[in-house]
């Protein structure tokens, strides 16, 4: 029985251990953009160029020289909608640069994700050795201890779990932000829903065809 007990206690307290080691781990670095990145893609001839843009020739590409942010909420599993969206503004717009981030909740409740691991460790401690724990601190145990000690494996698991929803929603900022340089084209957060694939890619070509007359217009006055 000793030993069934520490086994439901220990499989908790090792995956709060790997909750804890995930959430202050530091993200890997990115890998170094090759010179070559684009040498892959073949020229795209003129006469193949999307006819909502002005007819002009442009060298590499219809998207060359513009870049499309992608900001999204990393912790709600929109990474496969982000990498999705990317590979269709690369097909669609030859030469763009699509870059995908991770959008932060705010400095609030990120600080108070970092607050919940240490509050569900303080729980487990005092579920676990609280008739230790209290007197080293002159203290009486309170009433609410002894309820969470008479079923010590449930009072465990329920912090682990509350925790890690809490720390979940902390994290999450709901996110699907799209610029197209600097420019922003859609806002999940405005909008309260994903963008359409046909949707952003005429968006994305509104902008391009916007800037190419600012540019336009700002050479034949220089």
């Amino acid at each position: 029985m000793d030993r069934l007990n520490i086994l439901l206690l220990g499989l908790p307290l090792f995956l709060l251990c790997s909750d804890l080691l995930n959430l202050f781990t530091p993200p890997p670095p990115p890998p170094p953009k090759s010179a070559s990145h684009h040498h892959h893609k073949p020229p795209i001839p003129s006469e193949n160029l999307t006819p909502d843009f002005p007819s002009q020739k442009i060298v590499g590409g219809i998207g060359y020289g513009s870049t499309v942010n992608i900001n999204f909420c990393a912790s709600c599993s929109y990474r496969g909608t982000a990498i999705t969206m990317k590979r269709m503004l690369e097909t669609q717009f030859p030469g763009i640069d699509v870059v995908l981030a991770n959008y932060p909740p705010p400095l609030p409740k990120r600080l108070l994700a970092k607050v919940v691991p240490a509050v569900q460790i303080g729980v487990i401690g005092i579920v676990v050795a609280g008739e230790q724990i209290f007197p080293m601190l002159g203290m009486t145990p309170p009433p609410w201890y002894y309820s969470l000690r008479a079923n010590r494996f449930g009072s465990i698991a329920s912090t682990w779990l509350i925790g890690n929803f809490l720390q979940s929603f902390l994290q999450s900022s709901g996110a699907f932000e799209v610029y197209c340089n600097d420019d922003l084209v859609f806002s999940k957060l405005k909008e309260g829903r994903f963008p359409g694939e046909i949707e952003l890619k005429d968006l994305v070509a509104k902008q391009l065809a916007s800037s190419r007359l600012v540019d336009g217009v700002g050479s034949v006055w220089s």
